[in-house]
């Protein structure tokens, strides 16, 4: 039986407030990849892309790097922090300014899924094993 790798992927940075990003991502927690990537596509909020792209590059790197088989991939930890925030001032009424944050959200995600069965070599034809001893 093949065993079940994890492979993660972190998305840094955002400019969107975590609450934001974590109602899009308590959407597809615990589905498959390749479901959680449709239901991302009609997701009218904008938070949507940097989830969705965060999971797309988690599958890249379970298929490129770690040869994981792309339909077995499930997502097992999708997980929104807070991150840096930006502290700037606003103008306000006579000469005074207020304070406000610019909020930033860090996106982790870990897939898991099965190996890729090793292919055999294809047995050559007779043909071509006489052709490479002469």
């Amino acid at each position: 039986m093949a065993e079940v790798y994890t492979v993660r992927a972190y998305a840094k940075g955002i400019d969107i407030a975590p609450r934001k990003v974590s109602v899009v991502a308590s959407l597809v927690r615990n589905r498959s990849v390749a479901d959680a990537l449709v239901i991302l596509d009609h997701v009218p909020r904008r938070a949507g892309l940097p989830v969705k792209k965060a999971i797309a590059s988690a599958q890249a790197n379970a298929v490129n790097n770690h040869g994981l088989d792309a339909k077995t991939l499930t997502i097992t930890t999708l997980s929104v922090t807070t991150g840096t925030r930006l502290k700037r001032f606003k103008p306000h009424m006579r000469g005074m300014a207020r304070p406000f944050q610019k909020k930033t959200s860090n996106i982790l995600v870990e897939v898991s899924g099965a190996e890729k069965p090793k292919k055999k070599p294809a047995a050559k034809p007779a043909a071509e094993k006489k052709e490479e001893e002469k």
